[in-house]
């Protein structure tokens, strides 16, 4: 249970209402999500959290999984994993999908394996990542499911390392873009190499399979996708003008329907939101009532500053409310947790923020403790336990 109190933004009542057309866009994709990269904040979603197959989206966690490996060590770049006679008929020369021609029984060091499966999306150098850090497929994808509970994938599973058809394999365009933020933002250096146009090994040389690298846009990354029954899917992402978006699509019928949908979307975004400041960091956002303490409210603050996309022109649509965590009750130490921050636009929810107690608040007396009981029996608060 909790006390939703709306605040004010840009100086416009925090309840007014637009009559005005939906801002958003539509878009022919079954499932959307677009996400600014600095902040985490939400501009576009549509269907978010519809499971679809990933196919070679999957690849994401793989390289996900290894950069993680390659930062804390476990893992080095001169390493180097044999090529199975699996990795090689499975995701090599024989098996026709996207490959890096890694030669069979050969040995191939990390650093080759990751711009295989970066720039090329080459299952075999999925594979062969796959069986050199878990000893085999499985269990790296085990290895792949307990990364992405860490990262908050809740709607994610995954069962090999390439997303090639396989029974009970399942993400959604909200996980997808968390996903590739972290990417970005945990591995700035690797993730340069999403953007390389080409990558040769054993004497052949290909090109990045990103369609969007071609049309002078600013991309970056990351992956595409293609599942019979599901249709294209991608995860992309720009940086323009030091602004880094990512735009996730799911359930498209071509290639060409997906580059051009992608693109369009990431100019609507680049045209129709700027950047604005609506919180500083410990700035007081209002009162939230104490039971059981020597004052009867504590001040509500943030943590960090706060940085929204809003709609250019239109900051009318912005509204923001803090949920309390009700009832609250004294001793409360300054820091603590007592609820959350939520910032919609046109009443879709964009962005949330922990909220912290400002000042601590100590146990008041017998009479107060026995005051606050009674106030709280008339407010009818359960207390959770």
């Amino acid at each position: 249970m909790g006390i939703s109190l709306a605040l004010s933004l840009f100086g416009a009542p925090a309840q007014a209402q637009t009559q005005d057309a939906p801002f958003f866009t539509d878009t022919v994709a079954r499932g959307a999500l677009i996400m600014d990269v600095e902040t985490g904040g939400i501009l576009l979603e549509k269907n978010a959290d519809e499971p679809f197959a990933p196919a070679s989206l999957v690849k994401l966690m793989t390289a996900d999984v290894a950069l993680s490996a390659l930062a804390s060590g476990r893992i080095n770049p001169t390493d180097a994993y044999p090529v199975s006679d699996h990795a090689w008929r499975t995701g090599g020369a024989p098996s026709r999908t996207a490959t890096m021609f890694a030669a069979v029984r050969s040995s191939v060091p990390v650093d080759a394996l990751v711009k295989g499966l970066v720039i090329q999306s080459a299952n075999d150098a999925a594979i062969i990542l796959a069986e050199g850090m878990d000893g085999s497929e499985a269990a790296f994808a085990q290895h792949m499911n307990r990364r992405a509970a860490e990262l908050g994938l809740s709607n994610s599973y995954f069962v090999n390392a390439t997303g090639l058809p396989q029974e009970g394999q399942k993400t959604t365009t909200r996980d997808m873009a968390l996903l590739a933020r972290n990417i970005q933002i945990s591995y700035p250096e690797p993730y340069k190499l999403y953007a390389q146009p080409e990558f040769e090994w054993n004497r052949i040389l290909q090109r990045n399979r990103n369609p969007l690298l071609r049309l002078n846009m600013g991309a970056t990354g990351l992956a595409t996708g293609f599942a019979e029954d599901e249709g294209y899917s991608i995860v992309a992402a720009t940086e323009k003008d030091g602004r880094k978006t990512i735009v996730v699509l799911s359930g498209l019928e071509s290639d060409a329907a997906r580059t051009k949908e992608a693109a369009r979307l990431f100019e609507w975004t680049a045209t129709n939101f700027e950047r604005r400041s609506l919180f500083s960091a410990g700035q007081v956002l209002g009162q939230a009532q104490v039971f059981g303490g020597t004052t009867g409210y504590v001040n509500a603050v943030l943590e960090s500053g706060v940085d929204l996309y809003v709609p250019r022109k239109r900051t009318d649509l912005v509204t923001a409310r803090i949920v309390y965590d009700a009832p609250l009750m004294a001793p409360l130490s300054k820091g603590t947790r007592i609820g959350s921050l939520k910032i919609s636009i046109q009443g879709r929810q964009v962005l949330e923020r922990d909220v912290f107690v400002g000042d601590g608040v100590a146990e008041g007396a017998f009479s107060a403790r026995a005051a606050s009981a009674v106030r709280e029996l008339a407010f009818g608060w359960v207390r959770r336990l």
